[in-house]
């Protein structure tokens, strides 16, 4: 039976809209695409989608808006109802850990409570720069929506289970590093800054200094 085309939405944050380019490089938005997807930062602007696929957004978003769209879903990268909030992937790296859950789950009221759809993981090896993280993050991310996409209508959701917890919004005074600790202990620290917009930084003797994080191949 053919599937009726479906009005989607992608919803980004306009303060922070790293995910863009990579959204618009894929395959999601190629002229011969069976379905129509349009990518918007007003959620204002977003009504009568069969689809809104919220990425990244820091605004809570009302019941009004919800309402307006036939299913509302949200990528998010914790093993929910652990790691609610903001920054998952920057928070669970400064955690140590290197497979970081990721899942897509329905938008509800209640931040993060939605029923979950599907889960992945997205693996690091403890080396990668903003970059890379990233890059991975997208990757992931388009990964499973396609896997929504290519499963829906016929899809099964089940309810979070366990605990809630919550990770807090990053400030700029996150990315201070105290200079009394060695380079290998801040180094998640510092690959999870942003060159241009956020980078990691130190004060000595009352003046703040900035640090930019490059790799290079050479081994020598």
């Amino acid at each position: 039976m053919k599937k009726n085309k479906l009005k989607i939405a992608f919803l980004l944050d306009p303060s922070n809209c790293w995910l863009k380019p990579y959204m618009l490089s894929s395959n999601f938005f190629k002229k011969k695409n069976k379905n129509i997807f349009k990518l918007f930062t007003n959620f204002k602007k977003i009504k009568n989608y069969d689809l809104v696929f919220i990425l990244g957004f820091t605004k809570i978003l009302k019941k009004s808006f919800l309402k307006k769209n036939t299913l509302n879903l949200v990528v998010h990268e914790s093993k929910l109802p652990k790691g609610k909030g903001f920054s998952p992937v920057a928070w669970q790296i400064l955690e140590k850990k290197k497979k970081i859950p990721i899942c897509i789950f329905k938008a509800e009221i209640k931040v993060d409570s939605g029923k979950i759809y599907f889960e992945d993981q997205i693996y690091f090896n403890g080396t990668e720069l903003y970059n890379e993280i990233r890059l991975k993050q997208a990757a992931a991310t388009i990964r499973i929506i396609n896997k929504f996409l290519k499963n829906y209508p016929k899809i099964k959701s089940t309810f979070q289970k366990g605990k809630s917890s919550y990770y807090r919004k990053r400030v700029p005074e996150d990315g201070k590093i105290n200079i009394n600790t060695s380079i290998k202990k801040s180094f998640n620290n510092l690959r999870i800054g942003n060159n241009e917009s956020w980078p990691s930084y130190f004060y000595f003797k009352k003046k703040k200094y900035i640090i930019k994080i490059f790799k290079t191949d050479d081994k020598k």
